[in-house]
């Protein structure tokens, strides 16, 4: 099981990396706390001190087109925020 899917890379995940070494991250929905921990640990060296995380259900959307009205949804997915020892950081754009 992968519990990483991706980092969540924008002006407030970054700002909060920065200034109070919080990081956010896609994960798989059926990773729980201490998974996460782990995940994060061995994948970037750091200490982590604390994970919260949340369920973001799917959103509905509606196109309209020549035809009629079209309905879908987003995917739902699990974000966890991740707080790091002070004193660690992860730089995700070393790897770019």
């Amino acid at each position: 099981m992968n519990i990483l899917q991706k980092p969540i890379i924008t002006e407030k995940m970054t700002r909060s990396g920065e200034q109070s070494g919080k990081y956010g991250f896609v994960v798989n929905p059926r990773a729980n706390k201490i998974q996460i921990k782990q995940a994060v640990e061995e994948m970037y060296g750091v200490s982590v001190v604390d994970v919260n995380t949340m369920i973001f259900r799917g959103k509905l959307r509606m196109r309209g087109t020549r035809s009629g009205y079209t309905l879908g949804k987003t995917s739902k997915y699990k974000k966890a925020v991740v707080t790091l020892k002070k004193g660690d950081a992860i730089d995700f754009y070393s790897s770019i």
